[in-house]
Formats: structure tokens, sequence, C-alpha cells
């Protein structure tokens, strides 16, 4: 259907010829169900009342909930009280232009989908909206009415397109924290002893590796402490390993409140545990194994009467970077020699 002069005269919807009056006689459908209102509403802008009414009548008729704005002012008042998913606007109003208008609607709402009315002679006009930020635009006068539902329904279309992409993104974004966040706990629990919650032997050899690097850089030194539970396969044997494991997370608990926040303490494995000591040279690792011994002699672990002296008791031995190895194997066969020389000198003991 062809629009050349909009008037009150033509049936906009109708098949068959024009009835007088038919745009007045117009009947609108059923109001939106709840929810739909705004999803459906397009605000029509333009200064012809004629034009404007048809608009919005064929829109009414396809469901649309459609309000009328005289100018790009009222329709501006119109919008920041209501925010319409879609405008409908001609370009040329007296008063603001419908390119001011695209560009206040677009700074109230970068979504909004803008379609704008030109003439055939101010198709430049509409190239210009267009890269201003327009949806589509509609040529003046129309070919056929269902022009107007048709770039409506596609505008509405491209919106939910957008919420669409805007929730899979959001989705993406918090599945990837998620992901984040589990891939730090698994590493952290590749990295931690089961039952202490220690640094477990992956993690020490990396941080001792890592160490000899560092020291071997700034000619640094550094040392490490081994230490073993005295006669704890008896403890076991007449307990149970269930008593041992206690023990275990205790002494664990206990090492990392001597030592300083920059140690690393691992079970190394069975009762034996590793204490790396950044920047600590013999002299203050052999204070530090020592403090170790007493804390560990005066603790009140749990079934500590039943042991031989009424005390559970730890031997520690200590290699030093660089003087006893230069590389994480050579540190550890002489820290763990040591601890045997501990051993065989009568328990209780620091060697190295």
């Amino acid at each position: 259907m062809s629009l050349q002069e909009p008037s009150a005269s033509n049936d906009v919807r109708s098949t068959g010829g024009n009835a007088p009056g038919a745009v007045a006689a117009l009947s609108v459908t059923a109001a939106p169900a709840p929810g739909e209102a705004d999803r459906r509403g397009v605000l029509v802008v333009d200064a012809e009342p004629t034009l404007r009414s048809v608009i919005a009548q064929v829109l009414r008729l396809d469901g649309y909930d459609a309000t009328e704005a005289d100018s790009a002012e009222q329709a501006l008042v119109k919008f920041r009280a209501r925010p319409f998913p879609v405008v409908i606007t001609d370009i040329i109003m007296g008063g603001m232009s419908g390119l001011d208008l695209l560009r206040e609607l677009k700074m109230i709402d970068r979504e909004t989908m803008v379609v704008v009315i030109t003439s055939q002679a101010s198709l430049e006009a509409a190239t210009t909206a267009l890269r201003g930020g327009a949806y589509d635009f509609l040529v003046k006068p129309f070919d056929d009415l269902i022009m107007i539902s048709a770039v409506v329904q596609r505008a509405g279309e491209a919106l939910a397109l957008q919420a669409r992409n805007r929730l899979l993104s959001n989705q993406l974004e918090v599945y990837a924290r998620e992901l984040e966040r589990l891939n730090v706990n698994l590493k952290d629990m590749a990295d931690r002893d089961w039952l202490t919650g220690l640094a477990n032997r992956r993690r020490l050899r990396s941080a001792l590796d890592s160490e000899v690097t560092r020291a071997t850089r700034q000619a640094l030194e550094f040392s490490i402490l081994m230490l073993d539970v005295d006669h704890f396969k008896a403890f076991n044997d007449q307990l149970g390993h269930g008593a041992g494991d206690d023990v275990l997370r205790e002494l664990a608990e206990m090492l990392e409140g001597v030592v300083r926040k920059e140690d690393l303490c691992a079970r190394y494995g069975g009762e034996e545990f590793v204490v790396l000591l950044p920047g600590v040279d013999r002299t203050a690792a052999r204070a530090c194994a020592e403090a170790i011994r007493r804390k560990a002699e005066e603790h009140p672990f749990p079934n500590r009467a039943s042991l031989a002296g009424g005390a559970l008791t730890v031997s520690l031995g200590i290699a030093c970077f660089p003087a006893d190895g230069k590389d994480g194997d050579a540190l550890l066969n002489r820290a763990d020699g040591a601890l045997y020389l501990a051993k065989e000198g009568g328990r209780n003991r620091v060697e190295g």
C-alpha cells in the first residue's frame, strides 16, 4: 500500500480501497501482558499529526504500545519518564531536530533502537543518523505501511539478541571467575599435604629450586632443616595411626607457629618435615632448629604420657647453601645425613 500524503481518510490496514474516516475508527488491540509493555513500547515522534497518528495506529494494530510526541523536546520529556526500547522519529522538525534527539537518546540509553524518518531529498541526513547510532531509517512517502511494523519488529529482535548476548557474556564472566577460583583451589590442593595442610614435597622442591636460583644470582645464604619425630613407629604401634595423625597435624601447626612467615614448612614424607629458611645462615638456622626441638619437647601433644620420658621429641639436621650444596638435591641429602647423625647421637638433638 502506498502512502503519498497521509491523511485522516486513509485506511492504514485495508486490503481493498480507502474508507473515509478509517483512521479514527481503527480499533486498538488489548493491552500487552504484564512485563510485555516495556518490551513492546514504541515512541513515535513527528511534528505532522496525521503521519504520526497513522504510524502509531499501525503499530497498535500489531500489538505495540505506541506513544506519540509532537516534537523532539516533548519526546525527551516522555523518554526520561519512561525509556522506550524503540523510537521512531522524523529528522526535520521545528526546534530540536531528529538528529539532535538521536544524540540525546543515545546519551540516556545507548541500547535504544532509533529509527529515523526521512524523505528522498534528505537521504544524506539518514546516512548521518546511521553513523550516529540510528538502527535504521524509513523513507517517506512509504511504499507500504507494513514496512513500519517490519522495521520495529527487526529492532525488537535486535534488542532481544543484544539482551541474550549480554546475559551470555555475564554468564561467561561468572563461569570464568568460578573457573579461576577452582583452578586456584586445585593448585593449592596440589601443593598441600592432605593430612597437615603444610606444603607437600612437590611444593617444597619447587620453592627450594627457586631459592637456589635466587640465592645464586644474589650471592645469598639460606638453610634448610629436616626433622623427624623420634620413636614415631612405636607411638603408632601402641596407640594406632589415628593418634599418630593427630600428632602430625599438631606438630605441623606448632612448626608454623615457631618459624617466620617467609619460611616454608613442608611435610616431606611420613613423620619427616622440612623447613626452608630463606636468607638464614648456619648460626641462625641452628638457633631456629633448637627452638623447634625445645618447643616439641615441651608441647602437650595428645597421649605424650604414653611415650618414654613422657614427651614427644624430634631430631633435626641442618644444611646450608652454598657451603653444604649448590642445588636442591645436594642440600636435601646433606640435611638427611645430619638428621641421621642426630638420631645416632641419641635423638632429641640438632646436627649440621
